[in-house]
């Protein structure tokens, strides 16, 4: 099973969560918070999901893998 991957990136009139490869935004907001949220609960719904939340300048900032046990790269600790 292939695993949904969605990105949250700064656009022209806030931010977005859009499915990699997808043409149009799934989760649009004003704000980064708000939207990151939104993509997290679309994204839980799907089996295997992860979101990737980009800074402002589209560096990556942060993965995070829905549900956890299915991350390929676990935290060690």
């Amino acid at each position: 099973m292939d695993r949904k991957v969605y990105h949250v990136t700064k656009s022209d009139q806030g931010w977005e969560g859009k499915l990699e490869g997808g043409q149009r935004a799934s989760v649009t907001g004003t704000t980064k918070q708000e939207t990151v949220d939104s993509t997290i609960e679309l994204a839980k719904k799907q089996p295997m999901a992860s979101v990737i939340i980009h800074k402002e300048d589209g560096t990556v900032q942060e993965e995070r893998t829905f549900p956890r046990s299915t991350d390929p790269n676990p935290p060690k600790g």
